[in-house]
């Protein structure tokens, strides 16, 4: 029944008031994009919900458990390899080790994301953020296989550790790009109702870098909506399996 139609809703309800039928009002929501919706309760009253964030109570808790168990133990593992990397760094090109960058999470609040430094220093001073794409590679030499293996975003296992991302979850942009994108991509903003993460659905299906945004944004709809632990280890298991190597990746 459509969601206007309350005078039709108050005569069937007259005309049931003899009977012991259960009465149960189905909502047309045939014409909404709903996210993980359900009935929920508002300071006691029964409310639709037509967008909500898988992250509440227990849900929270596992999650929360997961990434920092693991970044926790792939840190202590990997330690020697960003030692390694970081020492590669200041050989190769002047500057620090490490390059932090604006970027947006969970519920629409800016974090700074730590990425290994793959670019001159002060590169972006006069041109300011630019999509990164094969043709507009600013990259050092160094930093160029750092991105084509993903081995630049390991220091992201930092910011799970300390709670700003999650280990699977959609990537995170910059807000100078989404103040864009929000316009131009239903839904694009939905994404930002669970943390942030190094690796997702979308990127384990091919959608990574310089592809198409609609559809990366479907895949990370479908995780929100479908969101559970068995998912999130699907997601880590087939990145581990594909490896970090990614056409996509510059």
């Amino acid at each position: 029944m459509p969601l206007k139609d309350e005078q039709k809703l108050r005569e069937v309800q007259y005309q049931l008031r003899h009977t012991m039928v259960v009465q149960r009002f189905i909502p047309d929501t045939e014409g909404f994009r709903l996210l993980r919706h359900g009935f929920t309760q508002v300071v006691g009253l029964p409310a639709l919900s037509l967008n909500d964030t898988p992250m509440r109570g227990l849900n929270r808790v596992l999650k929360a458990i997961e990434d920092r168990g693991l970044a926790a133990l792939i840190l202590l593992l990997i330690s020697p390899l960003l030692l390694v990397i970081s020492i590669a760094i200041k050989i190769d090109s002047r500057g620090p080790v490490f390059y932090i960058q604006e970027r947006v999470g969970w519920n629409g609040r800016n974090f700074r994301m730590l990425k290994f430094r793959s670019m001159p220093v002060g590169i972006e001073a006069s041109s300011g953020p630019v999509w990164a794409r094969k043709s507009g590679n600013r990259a050092t030499r160094l930093g160029s296989f750092l991105r084509r293996t993903s081995l630049d975003e390991l220091p992201q296992f930092i910011n799970v550790l300390t709670g700003s991302m999650s280990i699977v979850g959609p990537r995170p942009e910059r807000p100078e790009f989404i103040h864009r994108f929000k316009e131009e991509i239903p839904l694009y903003m939905h994404k930002h109702m669970v943390k942030a993460g190094i690796t997702g659905y979308a990127q384990i299906n091919g959608w990574r870098g310089d592809t198409d945004l609609r559809k990366r944004i479907e895949y990370d709809l479908y995780y929100i909506e479908h969101w559970s632990l068995l998912l999130d280890a699907k997601i880590i298991f087939f990145t581990v399996i594909h490896g970090f190597l990614n056409p996509n990746a510059y």
